[in-house]
């Protein structure tokens, strides 16, 4: 019996260590992401691809934490130093309790702040922060405008991925592999939902055709990691 169990036990660990093999490494691209033209926006050490929200360098509320892009402090959204059109974002977050956050895109600094002109992807402790309450303003929502078809939100504390994607006006939310979130931009449905919508006084509001990525700056601890980006040949 002693030996069935021992034989049963290293079976179960070499499993253990070839699955943890399989699992390419934090902040890292695969050989397959690389070639299809995926770049890392943080390598777990460096925020050389941001910076501060109409700032040159990178708030000093932001630092590179255990291998995540993390908000230990105050100090402002971050943005990305490249513009972007059309791209493939992906990313995971998780967020401190209560904590509300955002990833943003198309932001251009001719305002004073980031949301007058960036369509957001929620980030939220659905369970504990008040917008939770709200479909429109929960995790993985486009702010404010359309809720997610359905709550795949994992619970605060763990991470989460999602993904980004704009092609042309056509946009789309995954969450932890489920597209929650669709919609086109400048049509008369979305213009209808911002119309209806505190941005109906930004007049910029999700009309720049380009713009920053942006990580927002809530008040709250919240950490990103696996960040990467493709966009099309075309535009490069």
């Amino acid at each position: 019996m002693r030996v069935f169990a021992a034989l049963f036990l290293s079976l179960c660990t070499g499993a253990m260590a070839l699955r943890a093999a399989d699992e390419p490494a934090l902040n890292t691209l695969t050989a397959d992401e690389a070639k299809a033209g995926w770049t890392l926006l943080f390598d777990g050490k460096s925020l050389e691809h941001w910076r501060g929200y109409k700032k040159t360098e990178v708030p000093d509320g932001w630092k590179a934490e255990d291998g995540a892009l993390a908000r230990p402090g105050g100090g402002g959204d971050l943005v990305t130093r490249d513009e972007y059109q059309d791209f493939d974002l992906k990313l995971e977050w998780k967020i401190s309790p209560g904590g509300n956050s955002g990833v943003m895109f198309h932001v251009t600094e001719a305002h004073g702040a980031s949301y007058e002109s960036g369509p957001e992807m929620q980030v939220l402790d659905n369970a504990k922060h008040p917008d939770g309450h709200n479909p429109k303003t929960s995790a993985g929502a486009a702010y404010a405008l359309i809720a997610c078809s359905k709550e795949v939100v994992h619970p605060q504390g763990e991470w989460n991925e999602a993904e980004l994607i704009v092609t042309g006006n056509h946009v789309e939310h995954w969450l932890n592999g489920t597209k929650v979130v669709e919609y086109e931009l400048h049509s008369p449905a979305w213009q209808a939902l911002v119309d209806a919508s505190k941005f109906k006084s930004m007049p910029d509001y999700g009309m720049a055709a380009s713009g920053r990525i942006c990580l927002q700056d809530h008040g709250n601890q919240v950490w990103f990691r696996n960040v990467k980006i493709k966009v099309p040949q075309a535009a490069k």
